[in-house]
């Protein structure tokens, strides 16, 4: 959303949402099999980085890392290289506090662990939504909406 400049001519002040990155979004711009999806995971990034404040966790970094050079095959300096930047977008750092946090929302929520601790992370960099193909899109945690951004409607 953008709006209107204090200052006289075409400046705009413009309010950007932090939303925060789950993994799938990652690994899917590197998998071949689904080229419709890799392009759409591709075009998800873009619009994240350039139009708003992108956030990830250690946990993300992680599970790509490991989910791209095994499940995908991808190389692992390729690899590298993605993440080195990561540097660009702000990375909530998985602590003792931030697995306790994840450990009540899903006893309270009744979803896995790591799907909580996402939402954890998330609630602490105060994001406005998480997109992730793994939550259940519209559902609301800890005041962090779930946005499918794979789905129809998106």
């Amino acid at each position: 959303m953008c709006l209107p400049g204090i200052k006289a001519g075409r400046e705009k002040s413009c309010i950007v949402s932090k939303i925060f990155i789950d993994t799938n979004i990652f690994v899917y711009t590197l998998d071949g099999k689904n080229m419709d999806k890799r392009e759409k995971a591709r075009e998800i990034l873009k619009r994240l980085v350039d139009m708003h404040h992108p956030v990830i966790s250690t946990q993300v970094i992680k599970e790509f890392y490991v989910v791209a050079t095994t499940k995908l095959k991808a190389d692992r300096m390729v690899v590298k290289n993605i993440i080195h930047n990561f540097r660009n977008m702000e990375v909530v750092q998985n602590d003792l506090e931030l697995i306790e946090q994840g450990i009540d929302i899903s006893i309270i929520s009744q979803v896995s662990f790591w799907d909580a601790l996402i939402v954890a992370a998330a609630e602490k960099a105060k994001c406005e939504f998480i997109y992730s193909e793994d939550l259940g899109s519209g559902q609301t945690f800890r005041g962090v909406m779930v946005i499918n951004p794979f789905a129809d409607d998106f």
